[in-house]
């Protein structure tokens, strides 16, 4: 009988074992999520509705921008979002995809600054500490009239 008892207690301490590296990796993956959903809010928010201070809601205590045109802080990122809603009041940015590690969320943006152009393809990258962004970096590249080629940009 001990010889039973040993292999099932083995077992069930793997499945333990199993179990709570699962569940340290769905509270990764949530707050990963969580990341996501604040980088996709802080998009829709500032980007495309022009509400700075709805979209700085998901900023941390300091917003470095690595972008070489683009000032930091909050006040940089008002005068972006003022600049966007005084000289492209139309425009829109549209997410394609989106991908998340760790504390780096990725976005692959169609953005059009005036409707019935062709607008950017962008690659937005924002690291968030504690939930919040606190960086952000892009490579912008212009959708040409004439590609090589004829795959799409997204």
């Amino acid at each position: 009988m001990h010889l039973i008892v040993r292999p099932v207690a083995m077992i069930a301490a793997s499945i333990l074992m199993l179990s709570l590296g699962n569940g340290a990796a769905s509270a990764g993956s949530a707050q990963e999520e969580a990341n996501r959903t604040a980088v996709l809010a802080f998009y829709e928010k500032g980007l495309n509705q022009k509400d700075a201070d709805a979209a700085l809601a998901h900023v941390g205590d300091r917003y470095v921008q690595h972008n070489p045109n683009a000032a930091d802080g909050p006040d940089g990122f008002r005068r972006f979002i003022g600049f966007l809603r005084e000289k492209f009041p139309n425009s829109h940015s549209e997410i394609k995809r989106s991908f998340v590690d760790g504390d780096y969320v990725i976005l692959h943006v169609h953005a059009v600054r005036e409707p019935g152009t062709r607008g950017n393809a962008i690659v937005d990258i924002f690291k968030l500490e504690n939930g919040k962004i606190v960086e952000h970096w892009d490579v912008v590249q212009p959708i040409p009239e004439n590609p090589a080629n004829n795959n799409t940009m997204f």
